[in-house]
């Protein structure tokens, strides 16, 4: 088996467009194009990028909540668009996710108890003796008092309702998560907590994390390492310190030069990009991101970059590299 945790390859997914009086498909919203990446048993994939990259579509097509366009997604090196309906619901639990909106995920009308514990039931993985006991359980590991069981999501803040949306995944004992932009709703001093909440329940379970954000603040305190999305398509991964430190692509590079600094002395030169992000629908030829790159030549026009290695584990999709 290898170290591999989840492993993509060559993973598509399109969205059909549709138009005209019968409504016919007219194009596709390439929303995933042909992506690869492995995240390794117990480590965070940070995966950042501008809002409409893919960045979400990713992580919801990993968990098969979207059907594929085409490619492969291992878990534990089995496909899990080759499962039948009664192999997929037997691995759910091992594959959970954690929203972005805390508040649009809960249902107002359940209680938290019934909320972290519906699945359990549902799954059968525990019985009615020891129900109460296992939801308690993770309500005291996400940091939720017991008593809070009886109350309802509108009682709570944006910060205890995610702490909600992750006892919710982890009270199935899962072994991989999908972190979609879990504190982007959060006031910047709730985000810490939520984010060290996860750092720690990684530690106490074992946890596997594709942690989504755009904030690469955040992807730089959690990741280990870091995949940089761009208009459906990785343009750059790598370690953590690899790609923070060393940078290689030029989008990855206009991205850390609008990460603050907090030494007031050191002074980051900016580079602000041009142009709008093209349609998802009608990707430019060639490296799709020469519309907007400040160095782009007449190779990237035409010709797409493979993403290939640049050093110790970091890879990156450029003709300039």
């Amino acid at each position: 088996m290898s170290q591999a945790l989840i492993r993509v390859e060559h993973l598509k997914k399109y969205f059909p467009v549709s138009g005209g009086i019968f409504r016919k498909t007219v194009g596709y919203i390439k929303a995933v194009d042909d992506i690869s990446f492995e995240i390794k048993r117990g480590e965070t994939l940070g995966l950042v990028g501008e809002s409409g990259c893919g960045k979400s579509t990713v992580g919801r097509t990993l968990l098969r909540l979207y059907e594929k366009t085409a490619g492969q997604v291992f878990y534990r090196d089995q496909d899990i668009f080759n499962l039948n309906r009664k192999r997929l619901r037997q691995l759910r639990p091992k594959m959970q996710i954690v929203f972005q909106d805390p508040y649009g995920s809960l249902n107002p009308r359940m209680t938290v108890g019934n909320i972290i514990g519906e699945a359990l039931l549902s799954h059968r993985l525990v019985g009615r003796d020891n129900y109460e006991k296992r939801v308690m359980k993770v309500m005291e590991d996400c940091g939720l008092p017991s008593y809070y069981m009886d109350r309802y999501p509108h009682e709570f803040s944006g910060g205890q309702r995610q702490r909600i949306g992750i006892a919710r995944a982890l009270a199935l004992e899962p072994e991989f998560i999908v972190a979609d932009e879990p504190v982007s709703a959060l006031d910047v001093s709730i985000q810490s907590q939520i984010i060290n909440l996860l750092m720690d329940l990684q530690k106490q379970h074992g946890l596997t994390y594709l942690f989504i954000s755009h904030d690469l603040s955040v992807v730089e305190h959690i990741s280990t390492r870091v995949a940089i999305m761009y208009l459906g398509s990785l343009v750059e991964i790598g370690p953590k310190e690899s790609v923070f430190s060393k940078p290689l692509h030029p989008y990855t590079k206009a991205l850390m030069s609008a990460v603050p600094v907090p030494d007031p002395t050191i002074k980051r030169e900016r580079i602000v990009l041009e142009g709008d992000i093209p349609s998802p629908d009608k990707p430019p030829a060639g490296c799709k991101f020469h519309t907007r790159c400040p160095v782009a030549i007449a190779k990237c026009k035409s010709q797409t970059p493979e993403l290939v290695l640049r050093g110790h584990d970091h890879c990156v999709a450029c003709h300039l590299v």
